[in-house]
């Protein structure tokens, strides 16, 4: 049939969606049995399918743009070091390397070459975080990646089906969680062989020798879809800069300028600070992950994520410079600066597209990276020796911000995507308990569209004993801005309850016995006037505790009864004002 004729066409779509399906299919397997709770609770995976070139074709509907846009290129890098000609049916490849995978050591990448008929048609990629990888932690003072825990260079991990035992007890010895840390191992494993089988029935199906015909297809025509997107935006040069809590009592400004042009997008981070000494920088790959994804948010949302769309935006930043950390700079901690990225560039392309991009939110995860016992926090070490080790990660968000037609979502992960986590599972595999879990009043921005609120959670130790957090936290000094007239979020905070002591939002902190943790996450920004609010939303929102009294009346300008009632007379007089103009 002729490339051109309509039935191929037809027949191009329905093997580009079952594509999807079949990734789709990659990462629930992948869910369904890793080991970790941040795969299995809280999503914080990718999948995808390559071609035998190693251009992303599909990607997973499960997944983070973190880990599915830089992973894009992990599959550059192992054909780079073993060509598919050299690969055999039953190899498989694993890796960590921050800069050819996913930005830090505790992404372990799976690279998967796909057979039929004795020939390799395709790869299959996926990636998870694991609960641990040794060395000094997330957010432990590290100095260079080499003390942030175990660096797997592109190795093979099963030999024509056989594993290599000799590097899964290596891997099983160098970490605190090994039954955690290799199931999740073995779950990548599996997940690219339920992908490949995949693939292959579809193969089958539908009588393909190979990807060649469909590749082309899907990244065309993804590609012309995003050029046709980016022509309806006014071509120029738009900046923006943001300032951000950094570290320890100086902050940074990221800074962004963004081009539009005929050919795509280009978005640079000259003048942005350069390389700190802690794990807060960015290898480039993640810098470009999480900046393509916020153009596509508001450029091109409908338009699928593979190699022919995401070519079409470019992202620079001057070597050396945070956004751009190169080897050995410690970058465990990554994710905090890079999940503001969206954020920074939405400031950009809010001069390009006025009333369609929203407001500033949390952006980056407030994830309770919380352990105990011997060895992991300060404490009288006769004491600690009865406490129970644990190493345990707990997905949890702060507020996203208002959007131009619709608030924000409270406690929800944006630009990330991941879950929260359930209390009941923090509990069940750590002797901790969470004493509160509940929105934080008044923490979402006030504006037309009212911010997203944060949530406060209070934890402690069950046992009594000492325990520790490894805190990466930003939002804290500089709280998500308002837009369009919008008031900023709450910023975050991290006490002690009882004692009232405030606790350095990166660092690691120990918590005395006795003592509960205190988590406040920061609200996302208002989006508009505050006074043009519905004064029946502000009314709900107080009825409901999202709103307090004050602020109705201080914020929005509505006066309430003392049944969450509006006092029409009252609010006529606060907003005579705003009705005059």
């Amino acid at each position: 049939m002729r490339p051109n004729h309509p039935l191929s066409r037809i027949a191009n779509q329905l093997m580009w969606d079952r594509l999807i399906s079949v990734v789709e299919e990659q990462a629930q397997t992948l869910v369904r049995t890793a080991f970790g709770t941040p795969t299995r609770e809280a999503g914080d995976l990718s999948a995808g399918v390559y071609d035998t070139r190693g251009r992303m074709l599909a990607q997973a509907v499960t997944g983070t743009p973190g880990h599915v846009n830089s992973m894009a290129r992990s599959v550059d890098h192992v054909l780079a070091k073993i060509p598919l000609e050299r690969m055999a049916e039953g190899d498989v490849f694993v890796l960590n390397d921050p800069w050819q995978g996913t930005g830090h050591l505790n992404d372990i990448v799976i690279v998967t070459p796909t057979f039929r008929h004795g020939k390799a048609v395709g790869l299959f990629a996926d990636t998870l975080h694991v609960v641990d990888i040794g060395g000094r932690g997330i957010m432990g003072a590290a100095k260079q990646v080499y003390e942030e825990g175990l660096y797997i260079p592109i190795t093979k991990i099963v030999d024509r089906g056989e594993v290599n035992r000799w590097l899964i007890d290596l891997i099983a010895a160098n970490v605190r969680e090994p039954v955690q840390v290799i199931g999740d191992i073995y779950s990548l494993i599996a997940s690219n062989e339920i992908g490949g089988r995949r693939l292959i029935a579809m193969m089958d199906e539908f009588e393909l020798e190979h990807l060649d015909d469909l590749a082309r297809h899907i990244l065309d025509h993804s590609r012309a879809a995003s050029l046709a997107a980016i022509a309806r935006l006014t071509p120029g040069t738009y900046r923006n800069e943001m300032t951000v809590d950094g570290f320890d009592g100086k902050p940074m400004t990221l800074r962004a300028q963004l081009t539009v042009g005929p050919d795509g997008i280009d978005v640079d981070y000259a003048g942005s600070p350069g390389v700190v000494a802690q794990g807060l920088n960015v290898p480039l790959c993640y810098t470009e992950a999480y900046t393509s994804f916020g153009v596509k948010c508001i450029i091109a949302p409908r338009v699928p994520n593979n190699a022919g769309s995401l070519a079409t935006i470019r992202t620079t930043a001057p070597e050396g410079c945070i956004l751009n950390a190169r080897h050995p700079a410690p970058v465990a901690a990554r994710s905090t600066i890079g999940h503001l990225l969206p954020d920074v560039v939405f400031g950009c392309l809010i001069q390009a597209l006025p009333d369609s991009v929203p407001a500033e939110g949390t952006s980056g995860l407030w994830n309770l990276r919380l352990m105990g016992g011997p060895g992991r926090v300060e404490g009288d070490p006769a004491v600690l020796a009865k406490a129970t080790p644990f190493n345990i990660t707990s997905f949890h968000s702060g507020g996203t911000g208002a959007r131009p037609r619709a608030d924000g979502l409270s406690a929800t992960a944006f630009p990330s995507g991941v879950r929260n986590v359930p209390v009941e599972v923090t509990e069940t595999l750590a002797p901790v308990v969470i004493w509160k879990k509940e929105f934080r009043q008044d923490s979402g921005g006030a504006g037309e569209h009212r911010g997203g609120l944060g949530q406060v959670m209070e934890i402690a130790s069950v046992e009594g004993m000492p325990f520790g957090i490894s805190a990466t936290f930003e939002r804290v000094v500089y709280p998500p801005r308002g837009r369009l007239g919008g008031q900023p979020g709450a910023a975050g905070r991290v006490e002690l309850v009882s004692s009232g002591k405030s606790l350095p939002p990166k660092s690691h902190s120990s918590i005395p016995m006795g003592e509960r943790l205190r988590i406040s996450m920061p609200g996302g920004g208002g989006y508009g006037d505050p006074k043009k609010r519905p004064v029946e939303k502000v009314a709900a929102d107080v009825e409901r505790g999202l709103v307090s009294v004050d602020k109705a009346r201080e914020l929005y300008g509505v006066a309430l009864t003392d049944d969450f009632k509006v006092d029409q007379a009252e609010t006529a007089k606060l907003r005579a004002p705003i009705a005059a103009e």
